[in-house]
């Protein structure tokens, strides 16, 4: 029996966001950089969890949250990360296919529990991410079914997923047979430290032929080149062989190709709540625009609805159908 087609496949870590409303003074006083990710342990999580304050538990990790949006969107999307068979684990299996994302990854039987991120949001809406990894380091290349890969349209990583040796390893089994089936590979960039860290490899998967279309917000581009501006950082990038994919919060997004570069404006939001979610939903919409055949610019405005939507409420996921969305702004029939 032939394995049912995906438009969009993501592989992230499985991650439940614990998130909180705070200030800035409690970020001073948990010596947080803001607006960043920091990997923590389950000591610190455990002390962050009781000092938070209220919270909102809701499943999330980029790669899920972008799968998430894919399948509002109305294509059909599938998932590969890990959690353990906890509660919390059981949590983010249900939320995933409750919305009709493939999900088939057999979950950890012993080892650390299921990862969670603790996610404190300012009154600017900004989020700054303590994230315990927990069980989805252990994702092995043992998790990706290769059926499942090869079925799959275009198959979307997380730079995230680089932390961990046996991920990244499962990062390129994925890679290798996407591209052995005629597939698509993309990238998110994930966040700027993470950059930092593996800048070279992130370049070199860039320039080895291993992706097709890199997405990142301009911060994390100039940290991939190196440098504080701008221009530069896109420049270095139209020398690339790929697809870049460009957020720039409010000022919209590029669109960037050896030929060209396009600026795509934001959708306005009345007020933003929470950032969360905001470049995994502009990576869903972009790539629902991709497989419904859309030019460049209607990706990325449809990358662009996505996001104003998921800014506009606490969480990462989709509260309202985003195909009825870009239905309304004529994106989609």
């Amino acid at each position: 029996m032939s394995q049912t087609r995906i438009d969009v496949l993501t592989l992230g870590n499985a991650i439940v966001d614990v998130l909180a409303h705070t200030d800035e003074a409690f970020l001073l006083q948990k010596k947080v950089h803001k607006g960043a990710m920091q990997l923590i342990d389950e000591a610190r999580a455990e002390e962050l969890y009781t000092d938070m304050g209220p919270a909102v538990i809701v499943s999330g990790g980029s790669g899920a949250n972008t799968a998430a949006g894919a399948a509002s969107f109305g294509v059909k999307a599938g998932f590969i990360g890990k959690v353990k068979n906890d509660e919390t684990g059981k949590l983010f299996a249900h939320d995933l296919r409750a919305i009709d994302v493939h999900y088939d990854v057999n979950p950890a039987e012993d080892g650390p529990a299921t990862a969670r991120s603790f996610i404190l949001v300012t009154p600017d809406g900004e989020r700054t991410m303590n994230t315990y990894l927990g069980a989805c380091q252990n994702l092995t290349p043992d998790d990706v079914n290769p059926e499942t890969v090869r079925a799959s349209s275009i198959v979307y990583l997380e730079g995230y997923l680089w932390d961990p040796p046996a991920a990244k390893e499962a990062f390129r089994k994925a890679v290798k047979i996407a591209h052995e089936a005629g597939n698509k590979v993309a990238l998110t960039l994930s966040d700027a430290f993470c950059v930092d860290r593996y800048r070279d490899e992130f370049l070199g998967l860039m320039r080895d032929g291993s992706l097709d279309i890199l997405f990142a917000n301009i911060h994390e581009l100039q940290s991939l080149y190196g440098t504080s501006d701008a221009d530069t950082a896109l420049a270095a990038l139209r020398e690339e062989n790929v697809l870049g994919a460009i957020t720039r919060s409010a000022e919209g997004a590029l669109i960037v190709t050896r030929g060209e570069t396009k600026a795509v404006p934001a959708f306005p939001v009345e007020r933003v709540v929470d950032t969360t979610g905001a470049g995994d939903l502009f990576a869903s919409g972009f790539l629902a625009g991709l497989v419904n055949n859309l030019d460049l610019v209607d990706c990325a405005r449809l990358g662009g609805l996505a996001a104003a939507e998921i800014i506009s409420h606490l969480g990462a996921r989709p509260q309202a159908n985003l195909r009825e969305l870009a239905q309304q702004e004529g994106l989609l029939g």
